[in-house]
């Protein structure tokens, strides 16, 4: 399953992939859901078409073997450092292996862009989600922000705060 650099044309597929993999009854399927924390949808197409507009912003995608994407990570160059966001897989296909090969496909990205640290943020009780990512690598920084006040990326059913996590390559 071959991951590559995501085009504009992906926009729609990519945003149900992402709400499905976060949000709704679908998400309940995988163990990465949020539903219980979040209301509301975790990405729209507007948004994912201004990614494309950033030079600093890619999405690299993993696709099945009929083409179909099962997999995807959002990536911002923000020197020295690439920060990893949006990392979803399809709530049907999750523990199969896809989100490590989309951890790796980042750290491989990060090297050719000579970003040594990788930085992400995480809902502070995602517990096992941490734990996921401490295996790979990722620790936390200590620094702990509040979640986006907006609501573009959901309404949350109770305070959120995110930690930041780094791995250093």
């Amino acid at each position: 399953m071959p991951i590559t650099k995501a085009l504009v044309t992906d926009v729609p597929e990519l945003n149900i992939l992402v709400n499905s993999a976060y949000r709704g009854e679908t998400s309940k399927k995988g163990w990465t859901t949020e539903a219980n924390l979040l209301e509301g949808l975790r990405i729209d197409e507007a948004t994912l078409n201004g990614y494309f507009e950033n030079p600093d912003i890619i999405i690299l995608k993993n696709t099945d073997y009929d083409g179909s994407i099962t997999g995807c990570v959002y990536l911002e160059k923000r020197s020295p450092k690439l920060y990893v966001g949006m990392f979803s897989v399809s709530p049907f296909l999750q523990a199969k292996g896809i989100g490590r090969e989309l951890l790796i496909a980042s750290e491989n990205y990060a090297r050719q862009l000579d970003c040594l640290t990788l930085t992400m943020t995480v809902i502070s009780i995602r517990h096992e989600l941490i734990a996921w990512y401490q295996r790979r690598g990722y620790q936390p920084t200590g620094e702990v922000l509040p979640f986006h006040h907006d609501k573009k990326f959901g309404n949350p059913k109770q305070p959120i705060e995110l930690i930041v996590m780094e791995k250093k390559i």
